[in-house]
């Protein structure tokens, strides 16, 4: 099972976090069943930014995004050319090491 690494975020996870995920899984999903808090504004429907995610470690083997996830992707905060809308990510059979942006361009904090 491939092995996600979230590096240390000052508020979303202080410590950072390893954990197995199975392949196919959604990657924002998998982040949120392990505690790890990411903003989802849109419900995960391709619609905002806020599920951001830079994918330092492991990105050559994640499916390419679409021209909806470009477009979205556009108007994040931090953009990388590593970057990608969690909620649109089916983790691949590699592991993945993430950044988690410090900011997101949401107006209103979901706690969920």
């Amino acid at each position: 099972m491939p092995v996600i690494k979230v590096l240390p975020h000052e508020t979303l996870c202080p410590e950072g976090k390893t954990f197995e995920v199975a392949t196919g899984e959604q990657l924002c999903e998998s982040l949120l069943k392990h505690d790890i808090e990411i903003e989802h504004a849109c419900e995960m429907s391709c619609a905002c930014t806020t599920c951001h995610v830079i994918v330092r470690e492991g990105f050559n083997s994640l499916e390419a995004s679409d021209d909806d996830e470009d477009d979205l992707l556009d108007m994040a905060w931090g953009l990388t050319p590593q970057s990608r809308l969690s909620c649109q990510v089916k983790v691949a059979q590699k592991d993945l090491t993430l950044e988690l942006p410090k900011y997101t361009k949401n107006h209103a904090r979901e706690h969920h």
